[in-house]
């Protein structure tokens, strides 16, 4: 994608418990850890919430219900030496496949082929600053009492 482009992305929350289900990601150049809902790029003409079931549905073959929206946040940043900008629309959702979530760690497989490890994190890890959510104001989401948002 050319620097220039803002992308839009859906990204999905899946609690278990004190828990979400987060992507793992690395940035090599900044030597940097850091964790993001599943989720993904929106399809020209697809509707958000089509997006994230479909983009769970293709990754870790996960069926989403009860899909909230939860917000949308804005991202700026540098990955891989690289600047990207996103337009995030975000949404709490559920799956009932019970085998699936309660598995400590799931992969799944980007676009291009590549694997990638979703796990489940404490939200109180990202609290306490020992590991790094994206996209910036999510963990503010998900700790604030009120959520307000239509279900799709």
């Amino acid at each position: 994608m050319k620097p220039s482009t803002v992308r839009p992305v859906a990204l999905c929350v899946i609690r278990r418990n004190q828990e979400i289900l987060v992507q793992e990601g690395y940035d090599s150049i900044a030597n940097q850890l850091f964790y993001r809902p599943p989720g993904g790029g929106i399809e020209f003409g697809e509707y958000s919430w089509d997006a994230v079931r479909r983009e769970l549905k293709e990754e870790l073959n996960l069926e989403i219900d009860n899909l909230d929206f939860m917000g949308a946040l804005e991202n700026v940043f540098t990955y891989e030496g690289l600047p990207h900008h996103e337009l995030i629309f975000l949404f709490a959702g559920e799956s009932d496949d019970s085998v699936l979530l309660q598995l400590d760690t799931l992969y799944g497989i980007e676009s291009d082929g590549s694997e990638y490890k979703a796990v489940w994190m404490p939200i109180s890890t990202f609290q306490k600053g020992k590991a790094i959510l994206y996209p910036d104001g999510l963990l503010d989401m998900l700790t604030s009492p009120v959520l307000v948002g239509a279900r799709r």
